[in-house]
């Protein structure tokens, strides 16, 4: 029977009658009324979560009409589809700083201040993408193990482990947090590490000949997918930084001032190794740059986050790329250093502190060190420029990536 044929009128609620035994009246969706043998009427839901049936309460009619009783259920089905159980919903007091998101915006505040703004950036952003729309409403104390789990494994499935892996240290931080302030009891995200994928380190998975490399570079750039995206990627592979330096960088770290030059400088603070770095654009970056100009340019990234161009481009951005594209597990954005490195020091071999000092590696002799930054920027710039003509050989100009297949956001339930 279909929801339209079994949904109640305010007219059949109003004549249910008790009788000998509870019995129940169906509006649809899981809603029904039960009817109890004291004259009872009382809004129940049935619903599922990891395959566990549970029953919501509502209230009693009539200080719950049938139309109140209706939307408590298409509130409590959003949140089904959100990945939140609503029984744990429904059992939300008066306390909205006890909330998981409370509680953890307020240890981000106390914390930030330990790490580099372009961290605190993407420690807030993940918990705002990954876990606030999950459990961010629910009672810090109410979380258990498997809602935590639950959230971390839609995490797996979607970004990885190693993001997953991350973003449950950041969680079991937020619940120590809640302990120390008497608001909790233990920490669920502690618990449910041994429940997870394990996290394989070692080296990152990077293709190490020109034909793949132009390989990896056509099956981003094919994907639908945003265009800041494509050109964030494409800017990484030409530059070989590291992707958080793609990620977050500024227009007002472009300097523009050598007409023969065009230079990025990316100040120690954003740097691994907390030395600043200069990277010699050459025209193909700089046509990267041109490209996303007109969409980014009023935003003080170059590369910004798709739905906040205040904030900079995700961490798991271009992560998330590559695995679309095929390729988990043969490249990750971070691989294109190891690729650069493997193709140019076997094209050019006398060019290995050139090539080092272009990845920001720094030698452990200080004098070598300060000579190798001094003499190598024009050779550096030479290699890059030789890199991007090997690379984009084959590669459609920067701008015609504007016009490239394009991926629809899913809009929250």
């Amino acid at each position: 029977m279909g929801a339209l044929e079994m949904a109640l009128t305010d007219k059949e609620v109003k004549a249910a009658k008790p009788a000998q035994k509870p019995y129940k009246l169906a509006d649809g969706g899981g809603l029904h009324l039960l009817v109890t043998p004291a004259g009872g009427r009382l809004w129940r839901l049935k619903y599922r979560v990891a395959g566990r049936e549970k029953q919501l309460a509502f209230g009693a009619y009539p200080d719950v009409s049938l139309a109140d009783a209706r939307e408590a259920r298409d509130k409590a089905k959003a949140a089904l589809r959100r990945g939140t159980d609503p029984g744990l919903m429904k059992r939300l007091g008066p306390a909205p700083e006890e909330t998981f998101e409370a509680v953890a915006r307020a240890w981000h505040e106390r914390t930030k201040s330990t790490w580099t703004a372009r961290h605190a950036e993407d420690v807030l952003t993940s918990l705002e993408r990954l876990v606030f729309p999950k459990i961010g409403p629910i009672r810090v104390s109410d979380l258990g193990a498997p809602e935590v789990l639950a959230v971390l494994r839609a995490i797996e499935q979607n970004n990885g482990g190693e993001t997953a892996n991350r973003i449950r240290q950041r969680m079991s931080a937020v619940f120590v947090s809640a302990i120390a302030h008497g608001i909790a009891q233990t920490d669920p995200a502690a618990i449910v590490k041994g429940a997870m994928a394990p996290v394989i380190r070692g080296r990152m998975p990077a293709v190490t000949s020109l034909n793949d490399a132009r390989d990896v570079l056509a099956k981003v750039e094919a994907l639908p997918a945003h265009p800041v995206t494509k050109w964030a990627h494409r800017f990484l592979a030409l530059t070989l930084v590291r992707p958080d330096n793609v990620n977050g960088a500024r227009w007002d770290e472009i300097n523009m001032t050598d007409p023969h030059q065009l230079v990025w400088e990316i100040p120690a603070a954003r740097m691994k190794m907390k030395t600043s770095h200069v990277v010699p654009l050459t025209p193909a970056a700089k046509a990267v740059l041109e490209a996303v100009r007109p969409l980014t340019g009023k935003s003080p990234f170059v590369f910004p986050n798709s739905r906040f161009a205040h904030r900079p481009m995700s961490e798991n951005a271009l992560n998330y790329a590559c695995q679309r594209a095929g390729l988990g597990g043969v490249h990750v954005p971070h691989g294109w250093r190891a690729t650069f490195s493997s193709i140019m020091n076997e094209l050019r071999p006398t060019d290995a502190d050139a090539i080092e000092r272009i990845l920001a590696h720094a030698s452990k002799d200080a004098v070598r060190a300060a000579y190798n930054r001094a003499e190598y920027m024009q050779r550096r710039a030479e290699l890059l420029q030789e890199w991007a003509n090997l690379l984009l050989a084959e590669a459609p100009a920067a701008v015609a990536l504007l016009e490239g297949p394009r991926r629809t956001l899913k809009r929250a339930a």
